[in-house]
């Protein structure tokens, strides 16, 4: 009983610090910040940017691209080991899902800020069409962000009668809370078996949908016959790429709250080993699809695609070709095949640069394409053949990001981000085990 209480006041949500209150009101400011910008673009248009006929999306495509990568993590890596009931899962599985849904909200919200009026959403449903890969992601975010929260509520639900009970005394309101999010749950057999099964199907589902979705964000790009973006490659391409970002997200956060939490009894070197080894399984495959997609028309180059070849590997976005290639793809590989460099430190600065590198490569995907149209338009301004992002782009932009971040530090805050009663059943079983041995 002892063991159980201790276990229950490591895992229990806990208030914020110093530190907590002050990361909380940093993003509440970045993102009332990108607000007012998102308020004056909505006055002023589409000027405001410095997207013109030629980059037509920028980076709110950009940002859109990473943050649908980035919400793999949650749904394929999270359903595999959840269906292959590997036990080291249990402290991560949650932190991935939380990451997932933040992610997979921020992308439905960047979709609307580039349209530049909300009202237009409604022009998807209207005249959707089919043959377009647009309304294809129209229907398959919703479902998307509906999994996601599914995979995410109904592990919880235990753990929501328990923290009824342990908040009982402590923070009434709150245990109020918990107790409505717990459906009258009593851990009867019955209820353990649907539950059980209901995770199963939940997880079953999530894989074809979250496949679904990074190839039709594939077919975005590869459907409107660009020089750079013409190509079948496209679809494992955005999938390799995606398991880079989430996974790295996850080594980063993970990181994050293990210290903040001091849970360094429950996330242990064991679980950074395993996501370093996960970490560079991802990379290896995405570097193998990079070199297809870059290297081999490399050789079979026409004189098209010369010019957007020779603007990434030599040209005005060669610094960050090379620098997302070699610091964010090529070096965490070197350094990840070492028993060390999977350590916890180490793996947070690879997971980190992993993922600062995986936006920067989404803003590679779509902006230097862009800027080397099929069909040039004449006598346009030179202008137009450059783009980089105005203030107001990259206010608004690093308010989804801060908001991304905003609803994974609240629900860290208030839900149990290592499983209570999984752990606490995984234990007790740890226990019977050696006292068996004994």
């Amino acid at each position: 009983m002892e063991n159980y209480d201790n276990l229950l006041n490591d895992l229990a949500p806990k208030k914020f610090g110093k530190v907590g209150v002050i990361w909380t009101c940093s993003l509440i400011a970045i993102i009332i910040v990108g607000i007012i910008a998102y308020i004056d673009q909505l006055i002023k248009g589409q000027i405001v940017t410095n997207m013109r006929d030629y980059a037509l999306w920028g980076i709110y495509i950009s940002n859109f691209v990473f943050f649908v990568a980035t919400s793999f993590v949650g749904s394929v890596t999270v359903a595999i080991l959840r269906l292959t009931k590997n036990k080291w899962r249990t402290p991560l599985v949650r932190i991935a899902e939380i990451i997932s849904l933040a992610a997979i909200a921020m992308a439905g919200v960047t979709i609307m800020i580039d349209m530049a009026r909300p009202d237009r959403l409604l022009n998807l449903f209207i005249h959707a069409r089919l043959q377009s890969p647009i309304t294809w992601d129209v229907i398959i975010i919703p479902t998307y962000i509906v999994i996601s929260f599914l995979l995410l509520y109904f592990p919880l639900i235990p753990d929501f009668a328990i923290l009824k009970k342990h908040f009982k005394d402590k923070n009434p309101v709150l245990s109020k809370w918990y107790g409505k999010l717990s459906l009258n749950w009593k851990g009867t057999a019955v209820q353990k078996a649907l539950q059980e099964k209901s995770i199963r199907i939940i997880a079953l589902m999530i894989i074809p949908v979250g496949l679904i979705l990074q190839t039709i964000d594939a077919w975005l790009f590869s459907t409107t016959y660009r020089i750079g973006w013409d190509s079948t490659n496209m679809g494992p391409y955005f999938i390799a790429g995606a398991f880079v970002a989430g996974i790295g997200a996850l080594v980063t956060v993970v990181y994050i709250v293990r210290r903040a939490y001091h849970l360094e009894a429950y996330i242990t070197d064991f679980h950074f080993d395993k996501l370093g080894k996960l970490l560079v399984l991802a990379c290896l495959t995405y570097l193998y699809f990079n070199i297809n997609e870059y290297l081999l028309p490399a050789y079979t180059v026409t004189k098209d695609e010369s010019v957007h070849l020779n603007t990434l590997f030599s040209g005005s976005y060669s610094p960050i070709f090379w620098a997302v290639t070699i610091i964010g793809l090529i070096f965490p590989i070197l350094f990840l095949l070492f028993k060390k460099g999977r350590k916890p430190l180490p793996m947070f600065i690879i997971g980190l640069v992993v993922v600062l590198a995986s936006w920067w490569k989404r803003y590679l995907i779509v902006t230097p394409t862009l800027l080397h149209p099929f069909l040039p338009i004449q006598g346009v301004p030179k202008s137009w053949h450059h783009y980089f992002p105005s203030i107001h782009e990259w206010l608004i932009t690093l308010a989804t990001l801060a908001m991304a971040l905003l609803i994974i530090t609240l629900l860290v805050r208030f839900l149990p981000i290592i499983p209570i009663q999984r752990t606490a059943d995984e234990q007790a079983l740890l226990n019977n085990e050696k006292d068996t041995k004994s």
